[in-house]
């Protein structure tokens, strides 16, 4: 471990060495699950070789994994192994000890490891959520849960009041905290892919109602530049895992650099929990499908109750915030609404299953639900696709318009856009507000997607339901793995 540099997590057995493995990890994830402790061992117990040893003598099971959800169906007791740590089993007794990395003085031999005591946590899922149930691929599965995990998202979170109680956001995570936020410098979001959408979809919410500018980092391009990051500033690192390597480079980063660090993400316990000092766990529930859905709407909805809970309730902000806390605790049914488009979306999925390319296009808060629709698209039915600025649509893209190219557009402020598509023959899907698909598209030339509609900050995560299903029944369609796509992993744990 002295001489390995990077992640990895390694688990060692030796034929020399009967009933002992070893286990280490920097950077990758890696836990131990510890199955019918005895019953003083509960969560928050420590460690020690007697509590793995039944009345009998004979060792209980021990289970190590990189995910929780290889884990949850035998046992829900885990230890999260940190970096630096060595996992040392041996006839049922499991000790820990501490490396230090550091080379010695002058030369000398660094100091012996020192053994250390861990305290158990307890999983919070159930082996239903890594169940598909009655739906055909998780992707499906998890589509459809959305009403659900929004719910969840949002549940002891919102409070709508009474006569007499104003309408509020109560997020514990970060309560200690919300001043040294509302005053720093800059809040800025890092993230990656999917994260990264959805953080992009919440910026413009979040500096309406703080008033502080808010800026995107790509968690890699921010480590390429070495960008400025200052002790005045507020970074928010975007993960579903909670475990994404440039992630938690940029978070290492942004702490030697002495930013406040703030973690969203949906699993307790990962290292960006650990790690940041606050945060909020969207609460989604175990995502098992590689492309990313509930979690991404369940982050937007996450970050626009931190802009709530930020803003603070100013008289000239009230009307503003109440709107926006109403169109949240209505979100779920506009979302199980929504999601009667499956069969319309299936059959637009048979007329492009045969295209080589889908240009998406939006702006405003919808610039994001382009690019998270586009890179469904991409994930999983393997055909190119690319989210595009609509204002940006004469620099430059308007030269690939003709028509054989299918475009995807989400209405708001794009009549003009439309307009000059259609005059050059271009194949147009419009995604449009209920009741407005006459104005939008006379005639028998577009193909019109209504959607409900809520509070402006709020319409992304209506509105990229449709793409997901899109996505979804284009790789049925196409015949490809719509929960592993090729070449792609759940949580990227390396550069």
């Amino acid at each position: 471990m002295r001489h390995l540099e990077g992640a990895y997590a390694l688990i060692f057995k030796s034929k020399h060495y009967p009933n002992e493995l070893i286990a280490c990890k920097r950077g990758s994830p890696l836990l131990l699950g510890v199955k019918e402790l005895n019953e003083d061992a509960s969560n928050g117990s420590t460690l020690h070789d007697s509590q793995f040893l039944s009345k009998n003598g004979q060792p209980k099971e021990l289970f190590l994994s990189s995910d929780a959800n290889a884990i949850v169906e035998h046992t829900k007791k885990v230890l999260v192994i940190e970096d630096g740590e060595v996992l040392h089993i041996k006839d049922g007794g499991v000790s820990i000890l501490k490396f230090d990395n550091a080379k010695g003085r002058h030369g000398a031999a660094p100091s012996r490891p020192s053994s250390v005591q861990r305290a158990l946590s307890i999983l919070d899922m159930e082996v239903e959520q890594i169940n598909k149930g009655n739906y055909e691929h998780y992707m499906q599965k998890e589509i459809h849960e959305q009403p659900e995990s929004v719910t969840t998202t949002m549940r002891g979170r919102l409070i709508r009041g009474g006569s007499c109680k104003a309408k509020s956001v109560l997020l514990g995570g970060l309560k200690d905290h919300l001043k040294t936020i509302r005053r720093s410098r800059r809040i800025v979001f890092v993230g990656c892919g999917t994260s990264y959408n959805a953080a992009l979809a919440s910026r413009p919410i979040l500096e309406e109602l703080s008033d502080v500018p808010v800026t995107m980092e790509v968690a890699s391009d921010l480590l390429d530049r070495q960008g400025p990051i200052y002790r005045e500033d507020t970074a928010v690192f975007v993960s579903q895992s909670g475990e994404t390597a440039d992630t938690l480079n940029a978070l290492e980063y942004a702490s030697e650099n002495g930013a406040l660090c703030v973690g969203i993400t949906n699993t307790v316990g990962s290292a960006i929990a650990r790690h940041t000092h606050c945060g909020v766990h969207i609460n989604a529930g175990a995502e098992i499908g590689v492309a990313s859905t509930k979690a991404y709407t369940s982050q937007i909805v996450v970050m626009a109750m931190l802009a709530l809970a930020i803003g603070g309730d100013t008289i000239s902000n009230r009307a503003r915030r109440e709107a926006i806390i109403d169109g949240l605790c209505d979100l779920p049914n506009k979302v199980r609404e929504v999601l009667k488009l499956d069969a319309e979306m299936k059959e637009l999925a048979k007329l492009l299953i045969a295209e080589q390319s889908l240009l998406v296009f939006g702006r405003g808060y919808n610039y994001a639900t382009a690019l998270e629709g586009a890179l469904k698209v991409k994930e999983v039915a393997l055909m190119h696709s690319e989210g595009i600025l609509a204002g940006e649509m004469k620099h430059g893209p308007l030269a690939l318009v003709d028509e054989n190219l299918p475009y995807c557009f989400t209405y708001s402020k794009q009549q003009s856009v439309i307009q000059q598509l259609h005059a050059r023959k271009g194949r147009l899907i419009v995604m449009c507000s209920k009741g407005d698909a006459a104005s939008v598209c006379p005639g028998d030339s577009y193909r019109v997607i209504e959607v409900p509609i809520v509070e402006d900050c709020l319409q992304p995560v209506i509105n990229i339901v449709p793409l997901q299903l899109l996505a979804y029944h284009l790789t049925v369609l196409r015949g490809y793995n719509v929960d592993q796509p090729r070449n792609l992993a759940k949580s990227v744990t390396t550069q």
